[in-house]
């Protein structure tokens, strides 16, 4: 009888496992003081790798010259999460380089001179809030801004991600995203941007890219980033989309982006951010199951911070380190300011009202064991180091290391951090995936 095989995708995934696998048993075999060794969190061959790419890059990177400002991005958010900052030189250049990028009709193009995109624009202002103080935050030229938005407002009520570009929802959550952080929205941007976001979410539960598409977890964090935003959250069948995420997380701890796909690092922080936010719509989906507000919240003893109250709320010990073993167990606007405009800044405000949806330490343990490398992170084993999942895979493990506090202003509890509590990265806003104190200095400035 000819021997049974499996497809393609069953094989790969089989393969992934038996390397995740292996990595784990062979950590969890380890004394106590080589496991510890195993999960830090490599600080400072990261910052020398990044700041050394902030500099200069070599000669493969041309193919991403449309894409310069998503760099900076990538790498100076990565740096910032790992506590550190460039010298005023560095930051200075950083700063012209994006001003060049800025087109003279609003928005930022992938490089000087090149066309104004919605994605660009987003990650040269998340790079300037980033870098913060005066010179940075004024450059943004805001009422050209407000126009380039406006120009990008398609009659669907999405956005355009560029003049004849496609419409997604991407586009949506970058002009979004953009007009909220930099304080430029208002009714007209918000215009039926809701209706789109509603008609992409699939019967899965989760955010499909456009109308018909295939839930996804990039755009199923842009598409609830957004209706937050906006303040239409509740528009969202949110226990479908719960139900939807959880399953995203993968026997090999980490998590995947779509149904029977691979785990990759980058989406520790794309779906990893989507429970995040989960964690403070508590009411709302109390609200939409049925259920009483207390359901699933913390109440005032799990936010005591003694040490018993404080282990429930966490996700196990990590004295020594935990292995889970899968198979066992600027200008001044005359806008008319919509009532969601400060969403982003209460939200972040609120309390967390639920427990974490997903297993924070497991997913600690895939990126500190199988995404992270000598200096960078990878998608998986196999893969090669690269900036945006260095930076999301950062961005996903400060999420897992903040989810347990008790609001974003708290820090977390050495049990919620795997490995040595010297591991803990900075927070980020859930809906902007900028560092919190970058975010509130923008906040402020653009008040």
């Amino acid at each position: 009888m000819e021997n049974l095989r499996g497809t393609k995708s069953q094989e790969e995934q089989w393969m992934l496992q038996n390397q995740c696998f292996r990595i784990y048993d062979i950590v969890s075999r380890l004394p106590p003081q080589a496991q510890s060794v195993n999960v830090e969190v490599r600080r400072e061959n990261h910052i020398e790798y990044l700041t050394k790419s902030l500099k200069q890059l070599g000669p493969n990177f041309s193919v991403l010259d449309a894409n310069r400002p998503w760099l900076c991005y990538w790498i100076i958010h990565s740096i910032t999460l790992l506590g550190d900052c460039v010298d005023d030189k560095l930051e200075n250049d950083f700063i012209d380089f994006l001003c060049r990028c800025q087109g003279q009709d609003g928005g930022y193009g992938g490089g000087p001179g090149q066309m104004p995109h919605l994605a660009t624009t987003y990650a040269a202002i998340n790079s300037l809030i980033t870098v913060g103080g005066h010179k940075s935050l004024s450059s943004i030229n805001r009422e050209k801004m407000y126009e380039f938005l406006l120009r990008m407002k398609d009659a669907s009520g999405g956005f355009r991600m560029h003049d004849g570009g496609e419409v997604d929802v991407r586009a949506c959550y970058t002009a979004i995203s953009v007009a909220s952080v930099l304080n430029i929205l208002d009714d007209r941007l918000i215009q039926n941007v809701g209706d789109y976001i509603v008609s992409c979410q699939t019967f899965e539960g989760g955010i499909s890219g456009e109308p018909g598409s295939e839930a996804h977890g990039g755009y199923t964090f842009c598409g609830l980033a957004a209706m937050v935003l906006i303040n239409e959250v509740d528009r969202l069948n949110l226990p479908g989309l719960i139900n939807w995420v959880v399953f995203r997380q993968g026997i090999e701890c980490g998590f995947q982006g779509r149904t029977n796909k691979l785990v990759d690092g980058c989406y520790s922080f794309w779906q990893g951010g989507v429970a995040a936010i989960i964690q403070r719509l508590h009411l709302t989906v109390n609200k939409q199951l049925g259920l009483p507000d207390t359901f699933g919240c913390k109440t005032e003893s799990d936010n005591d911070s003694s040490d018993s109250e404080g282990e429930e709320l966490s996700e196990g010990s990590s004295s020594p380190v935990e292995i889970h073993h899968p198979t066992k167990g600027g200008g001044k606007l005359n806008t008319t300011v919509a009532m969601g405009v400060n969403c982003g800044y209460d939200f972040i405000k609120r309390p967390i009202g639920m427990k974490p949806i997903f297993n924070s330490k497991a997913l600690q343990q895939y990126i500190l064991l199988c995404s992270q490398e000598e200096a960078g992170f990878r998608d998986k084993p196999g893969k090669r180091k690269d900036h945006y999942h260095t930076c999301y895979v950062l961005s996903g493990l400060s999420i897992c290391q903040h989810c347990n506090a008790r609001d974003a202003d708290s820090p977390p509890l050495p049990g919620d951090v795997m490995g040595p509590y010297s591991n803990l990265l900075e927070s980020v806003h859930p809906l902007y995936n900028i560092v919190l104190d970058k975010y509130y200095e923008a906040y402020e400035f653009f008040a």
